[in-house]
């Protein structure tokens, strides 16, 4: 279907098009406890379309974009193109080109129920006990072929795993009892990470079950250690995307730093094509760029601005691309040295967010841990704000580093002067 649906795009009046033909293969298991429930095979198509159309003498260009099901007829798969080309008329951007730039890509080769199998096992190595046990969990594994073709001449295709656990874990004593809920995203499966991210998820529960209120600390250092340091970094990489300074919603310039007088660790984030495990090791973006290893920023100089196509073309930047996988490079002390002196760890949030515009950070403490010189106390309430604009100079990053799936890190970042407000 997909190249029927190519050579109707190639007669139709639409003056550049691009197709997306996405193929997944999936094992699917439901287990409550260690008891399976049900389990289901998939094997799916989604053909996706997008149509372009030059307005006003080439100065605008309109889009529109639908799915044709690989099941349509010729006759149905015409008929979508010519209302999306009609469609196109109603949207008026300024003129941009779509991606020009092909490559031979690497293609996995893998067993979606072997990917399903090596998460089982791992689930099943967990530690537990009558008190802290897992509740039920959700396997999906996947393989996903992924073919990208536009209008200029791009014919990419793209084979890779893809993978998500949802696991629930409960921890009770003789008064109260919890749920903890966690997805975990990767490629294939990593069994040793699994195992120790469930344990900890476990040990959180139980720590849980014993907390006192968050005192008013007003300003106090934070300590990040889970995936919530992802949110950091992510808020450095959309101030040098390519939307957020054509819009004016980043000031950031390449070449110049992006604060002065700096006391803790600098920043260097970088584009990796390829992180072990990562469930975006694709080889092109979701717009058929070719991704590649790049310095986005070098202690806290920017070096690269990155984006979408659009906004790229208006800035003028050649071979941009989205990146897949991330890293943030690590920093001068160790994850022992930044855990000295005074400061509240914060491993549970309702959710922990940062900003993209602003900078501001904001999260509600489900479960932290407040270190006073040897007394360690386990606290819930309260919240976390400040603006990363002002803390950003001292900030500290480990040596060590730690993944989440598509993105590599500080195992520990240390922030400086938050404001912790409590609920005593």
């Amino acid at each position: 279907m997909t190249e029927k649906i190519i050579e109707l795009l190639k007669n139709s009046k639409a003056d550049a098009w691009e197709v997306i033909d996405k193929v997944t293969e999936a094992w699917e298991f439901y287990f409550i406890k260690h008891e399976l429930d049900q389990n289901r095979v998939r094997d799916v198509e989604h053909i996706s379309v997008e149509v372009y159309r030059k307005l006003e003498d080439g100065k605008y260009l309109g889009s529109a974009s639908e799915e044709i099901s690989p099941t349509a007829t010729e006759e149905e798969a015409k008929k979508i193109i010519e209302d999306l080309y009609e469609r196109a008329s109603y949207v008026k951007n300024p003129y941009y080109e779509l991606s020009k730039n092909s490559a031979e890509l690497k293609n996995s080769d893998f067993d979606p129920k072997d990917m399903a199998k090596d998460f089982i096992e791992a689930l099943n190595e967990i530690p537990e006990t009558t008190a802290e046990y897992i509740n039920s969990y959700e396997i999906f594994a996947e393989k996903i072929k992924k073919r990208y073709v536009n209008s200029e001449g791009v014919d990419m295709t793209a084979t890779y795993p893809n993978s998500m656990v949802e696991v629930v874990v409960n921890a009770k004593d003789e008064k109260h009892e919890i749920e903890l809920y966690n997805m975990y995203e990767s490629g294939t499966c990593d069994k040793e990470a699994l195992k120790k991210e469930i344990a900890l998820s476990l040990k959180y529960g139980k720590d849980r079950l014993n907390t006192v209120p968050t005192p008013n600390l007003k300003k106090a250092t934070l300590v990040l250690s889970t995936k919530d340091t992802n949110q950091i970094a992510q808020w450095v990489a959309m101030k040098m995307h390519a939307a957020m300074v054509y819009r004016k919603m980043s000031n950031w310039e390449i070449g110049k730093p992006i604060c002065e007088n700096v006391k803790g660790d600098t920043f260097t984030l970088k584009s990796v094509k390829e992180l072990p495990n990562s469930s975006k090791n694709i080889g092109m973006d979701s717009e058929g760029n070719v991704v590649r290893d790049m310095d986005i920023i070098r202690d806290n100089i920017p070096q690269n601005y990155w984006g979408d196509r659009q906004f790229s073309y208006y800035m003028g930047i050649k071979d941009s691309f989205l990146p897949n996988n991330y890293e943030l490079e690590g920093g001068k002390c160790s994850e022992e040295e930044l855990r000295q002196g005074d400061f509240l760890e914060v491993v549970e949030f309702s959710d922990f967010n940062v900003d993209n515009i602003t900078g501001d950070i904001a999260g509600e403490i489900r479960l932290g841990y407040l270190h006073e010189g040897d007394k360690v106390t386990v606290v819930s309430g309260g919240s976390v704000s400040g603006s990363l604009p002002e803390l950003i100079k001292d900030i500290r990053f480990s040596k060590e580093q730690k993944q989440y799936d598509n993105k590599l890190g500080p195992a520990v970042i240390k922030i400086a002067d938050v404001t912790i407000a409590g609920v005593e």
